[in-house]
């Protein structure tokens, strides 16, 4: 019975390697089809943001089984449940790539170039992704730390963006619908640093059974 119910853990873990890939090549999709300019690079987001959709329902209905067909123990349970907790910022993760494309494809070509700080926010929020779900396969307590403390960069960044527009509306005050489009855009990605950030959390609840200061489970 254990036998099983460890290879169906170990399927558990190779799901979310792949439904973690699926939202890294969502985000770098749609960071290419800004920085590139180019609206087919764009239309390929909502696709992968389908296969994040549907590899939630399966993640969810393999942890389902796992908690009704099997026996888990305390830290089982904890595994399993912050499992279901990761699929749901996975799959907002991909939602909001999905609405960095739809922006993009209204940008007309212009590629953020007047604001390099949002190509470094893309690239941030993308290791985040990458290290949250490799810190909950290998239960690595430093990744998972790393990525809750790399929020700050992704914030400083923002505030970077923030900075770069208002210069940009100051000097050209008909740039104020693009520099909108951005800073939309920006907003996105600091939103998908925080759901990195919320899984990263859940890894440590997956090892210790705290989570953000609560009791130990």
């Amino acid at each position: 019975m254990r036998v099983r119910f460890d290879e169906q853990l170990a399927l558990l873990n190779k799901e979310l390697i792949a439904m973690g890939a699926s939202c890294e090549e969502a985000i770098a999709a749609a960071a290419k089809a800004l920085t590139s300019g180019d609206p087919e690079m764009a239309e390929k987001v909502p696709l992968i943001d389908s296969e994040i959709d549907e590899k939630e329902r399966e993640i969810e209905s393999l942890c389902l089984k796992l908690l009704l067909q099997q026996q888990p123990v305390a830290r089982d349970l904890r595994q399993i449940s912050a499992a279901l907790k990761m699929i749901t910022d996975m799959e907002r993760i991909g939602d909001q790539a999905a609405d960095i494309a739809e922006i993009v494809g209204f940008l007309g070509g212009r590629t953020g170039a007047e604001c390099a700080a949002i190509g470094d926010m893309a690239r941030a929020v993308v290791r985040m992704m990458t290290d949250s779900v490799d810190a909950f396969v290998k239960k690595d307590l430093d990744l998972a730390q790393s990525v809750i403390d790399c929020d700050d960069n992704v914030d400083e960044l923002f505030t970077q963006v923030k900075s770069s527009l208002i210069t940009l509306i100051t000097n050209d005050p008909s740039e104020g619908e693009y520099a909108l489009d951005l800073l939309m855009i920006a907003k996105y990605f600091e939103r998908i640093g925080d759901h990195a950030v919320n899984i990263g959390e859940w890894v440590v609840f997956s090892v210790t059974g705290v989570h953000k200061g609560e009791n130990e489970l």
